[in-house]
């Protein structure tokens, strides 16, 4: 039998981008530009990015992982200050973290803070809280590289 319990986690990331919130925001609005940094080479994506619309990155099973795919709805888009989506993570074919996702946008005198708050429902031991957050950092710096600058935690 699965042991069916779910653990709650919150986390908020502020990296900083020397550059303005409108080049930060296009990056996640952009659909080539969301595939370089978000879902990586080998991964499926699509992304409507509009309100009530959907994203999907699909990546195959491969090294003993089960097959991924994490699909998003958006909820709120303000073009160049916010974007709010709820996510599921499903590996394998079975759901592993359900979760809500804020993220500003802040024009601040060396570029942006972008300030990212994730609620998560992580579902049968599946996905621990901590992989979660660090995969989210590995995610941000790699927007850093598709804006060709560094970021500051």
């Amino acid at each position: 039998m699965t042991d069916r319990r779910i653990l709650h986690g919150t986390f908020t990331l502020e990296p900083r981008y020397p550059t303005a919130p409108d080049r930060v925001f296009a990056a996640w609005a952009e659909p080539a530009a969301k595939a370089r940094w978000f879902a990586g080479p080998k991964a499926e994506h699509r992304l409507d990015f509009r309100v009530g619309g959907r994203e999907t990155v699909r990546q195959a099973a491969g090294d003993g992982h089960p097959a991924l795919a994490f699909e998003s709805v958006y909820h709120d888009i303000v073009p160049g200050q916010r974007i709010v989506y709820s996510s599921t993570l499903s590996a394998g074919g079975e759901l592993s973290t359900v979760s809500l996702t804020t993220v500003e946008f802040q024009a601040v005198a060396e570029g942006t803070r972008l300030l990212l708050t994730e609620q998560d429902a992580f579902l049968d031991g599946q996905e621990e809280p901590g992989w979660r957050e660090e995969g989210t950092r590995q995610w941000l710096a790699a927007l850093a590289t598709e804006l060709g600058e560094g970021s500051r935690s």
